[in-house]
C-alpha cells in the first residue's frame, strides 16, 4: 500500500517508498552543483517533502575520493535520497553495501543523467541503451542495501529509443520500490517541452510509486501533472533554483486551491543571506562564495537591476561586501 487511507480531509495522503514514510509529495530532484546540504535544508524548511542528494559517482566512493565522499553528507533530520551513479554493477553492489550506515532513508541509481561526460563512460541515461547491463546493476544494488532502492531514467535515449516503461517494469520485477521518470529523451537533454504522456504511462504500467519530473514551474504545473499523469509524487528540478518557495507555493495550492504571492524582494534578500551563511558554514567562505554565485544570480531574476547586480556579485570574494551590497538592495526597495 502506498498510501494511509486515514488522512483528513484538505491534508494529502502520506506517501512510502517502501517502508520509508515521506512527509508529502512534492520532492526536490537531484541535480549536480545545486542539491548539497545547505540547499537541501532550505527546501526543507520551505516545505519539500523528500530530496535527492547530487548524483556521487559509486567508482569516486569505491577508491577513496575524498571529493565523492563529501557530497554523501547527510544531516540527521534530512529525508533525503542519495544519488549514486555508475556502470559497473559489482562496484554499485559494494557501494550500496556501505551506505547501509549512512543517513540516507534510500538509495537512488541515477539512470537519466544526459551530460556527456557521464554518458561517454556508459552511466547516467547510457544505461537506458543497455537494459540487461542496467537490470544486473540494479539486482546488485538492490541484493546489497538494506534502505528502498529506487532509480531515475528519462523517456528513453531518442525518439528511436523510448523505452522508460521497460525499464521500469524490469526494475519493479527486480525489487526497485519507486521510479522517477523525466518526460524527454537524453537526445532533448533539457530542450522543448517534457512528454508528460509517457510519466502517465509508466504510472499505469506499475504499482510502485511513480514520481513525474519535467517543466515544473509554478504550483499549476504540479497539480497538473498530478490531474494528467496520475502520479504519485512530483519533482521539482530547474523550477526550484533560486526558488526554494515553490515548494510552499505548491503544497498551498495543492491543499487549498489558492496561490500563494511570489517571494518579495526583501524576501527573496533575506534568503540568498541565510543560503549564503550556510554555505560558508559549511564549505568556507572562499569556496561558499564562489557556488553561492549561481544560485544569487537565480535568486536575483525578476528584481529590477539584476543584470548588473549579478555582473558585481561575480566580481566580489569577500562575504563582507557582497552582504553589504545586498543589504543596500533591500533597503532601496
Amino acid at each position: 500500500m502506498i498510501y494511509h487511507s486515514d488522512c483528513k480531509k484538505g491534508m494529502k495522503a502520506s506517501l512510502y517508498i517502501g517502508d520509508v514514510e515521506i512527509k508529502n509529495n512534492v520532492f526536490l530532484a537531484p541535480m549536480a552543483g545545486v542539491t548539497d546540504k545547505p540547499y537541501r535544508l532550505i527546501c526543507k524548511d520551505m516545505g519539500c517533502g523528500f530530496a535527492y542528494t547530487e548524483m556521487v559517482s559509486a567508482k569516486g566512493l569505491y577508491y577513496g575520493s575524498e571529493n565523492t565522499e563529501f557530497l554523501t553528507d547527510i544531516d540527521d533530520e534530512e529525508n533525503v535520497a542519495l544519488q549514486i551513479f555508475g556502470s559497473d554493477p559489482y562496484i554499485m553492489g559494494e557501494i550500496a553495501k556501505r551506505l547501509n550506515t549512512s543517513n540516507a532513508k534510500t538509495i537512488d541509481i541515477n539512470m537519466g543523467c544526459p551530460t556527456p561526460k557521464i554518458v561517454k563512460n556508459g552511466d547516467g541515461s547510457a544505461l537506458m541503451l543497455k537494459p540487461d547491463l542496467a537490470e544486473s546493476i540494479i539486482k546488485a544494488v538492490v541484493k546489497n542495501s538494506i534502505k528502498p532502492v529506487t532509480i531515475k531514467i528519462r523517456k528513453g535515449w531518442d525518439d528511436d529509443h523510448i523505452n522508460a516503461v521497460e525499464i521500469a517494469k524490469m526494475a519493479e520485477s527486480c525489487g526497485v520500490k519507486a521510479v522517477a521518470i523525466h518526460g524527454r529523451t537524453r537526445e532533448q537533454f533539457y530542450s522543448g517541452r517534457a512528454d508528460w504522456d509517457i510519466i502517465k504511462k509508466v504510472k499505469d504500467n506499475l504499482k510502485i510509486p511513480v514520481i513525474g519530473n519535467g517543466d515544473i514551474f509554478t504550483p499549476e504545473d504540479a497539480k497538473r501533472m498530478i490531474d494528467e499523469t496520475g502520479c504519485d509524487a512530483v519533482m521539482v528540478g530547474r523550477g526550484a533554483e533560486g526558488n526554494p518557495w515553490i515548494f510552499k507555493r505548491i503544497l498551498h495550492y495543492l491543499n487549498t486551491g489558492e496561490i500563494l504571492p511570489e517571494p518579495t524582494v526583501s524576501e527573496k534578500i533575506d534568503m540568498i543571506l541565510k543560503h549564503l551563511d550556510m554555505m560558508i558554514d559549511y564549505k568556507g567562505e572562499h569556496v561558499g562564495i564562489l557556488e553561492m554565485r549561481k544560485h544569487i544570480a537565480w535568486y536575483l531574476k525578476g528584481i529590477r537591476g539584476a543584470s548588473k547586480i549579478k555582473q558585481m556579485v561575480f566580481t566580489m570574494s569577500e562575504y563582507k561586501e557582497i552582504k553589504e551590497l545586498l543589504i543596500s538592495i533591500k533597503q532601496a526597495e
